[in-house]
């Protein structure tokens, strides 16, 4: 097994807390619409699916209801994100071990990069990799291979920690391990998206993580 030599990461829901924005602009638009509103665990399984396109949830009306959801959004999601319990430590850690990160989101490259700036974050990272326009999204492993690039690296010898079936798939398909945070997910979910090991904490993983660095 190869040792690991950097370490991928998704945002929301592993890194930071930013589902609450994501939850109250996503239900404000379907009432707007006239469709039923989602609980918590229901809009974090959708976005971990990789199925979050507006597609599935408004149909031809996507465009104009993804327009109306961002700006809901960006009102103030810049005052409601909040690092989750052991992603700070990891960070330091990743620094005192020499082992480089990168972001892997499918996030707003922008979006990204702002909630990256508020938290005074950036020097914890080499790159962020976002969603653009026309770059493909996770589960597709480009956003993973990309990311591979930036840090000069081979996939096989990063892992990607998620706690999506997304972030799973795109590491598997993309050649790195996939690292599950449970959380709207099962381990059997995420093992069965292709998680080499599931996890409760980001304490956890940092602890598996010194035998294989």
């Amino acid at each position: 097994m190869n040792r690991v030599k950097a370490v991928l990461l998704d945002m929301d829901g592993t890194i930071v807390d930013a589902f609450p924005p994501i939850i109250r602009a996503l239900n404000q638009t379907f009432v707007e619409y006239g469709l039923p509103q989602m609980s918590a665990k229901e809009v974090k399984r959708h976005t971990g699916r990789g199925d979050c396109s507006m597609i599935s949830l408004f149909g031809d009306r996507r465009e104009e209801a993804g327009k109306r959801f961002l700006e809901i959004h960006d009102e103030d999601y810049l005052e409601h994100i909040n690092p989750l319990p052991g992603a700070e430590a990891l960070f330091d850690w990743l620094k005192e071990m020499a082992i480089p990160c990168a972001i892997v989101t499918s996030k707003s490259q922008s979006r990204a990069e702002a909630q990256f700036a508020a938290l005074g974050w950036n020097h914890h990272v080499a790159a962020i990799i976002g969603k653009i326009d026309g770059r493909p999204e996770k589960p597709d492993p480009t956003p993973v291979l990309l990311a591979c690039e930036a840090l000069h690296v081979q996939p096989e010898a990063t892992v990607m920690i998620g706690d999506g079936i997304a972030d799973m798939k795109a590491a598997t398909r993309a050649g790195s391990r996939g690292l599950g945070l449970c959380d709207a997910f099962s381990s059997e979910e995420l093992s069965e998206a292709g998680a080499c090991h599931c996890f409760d904490s980001l304490v956890e993983i940092q602890r598996w993580l010194t035998k294989e660095i």
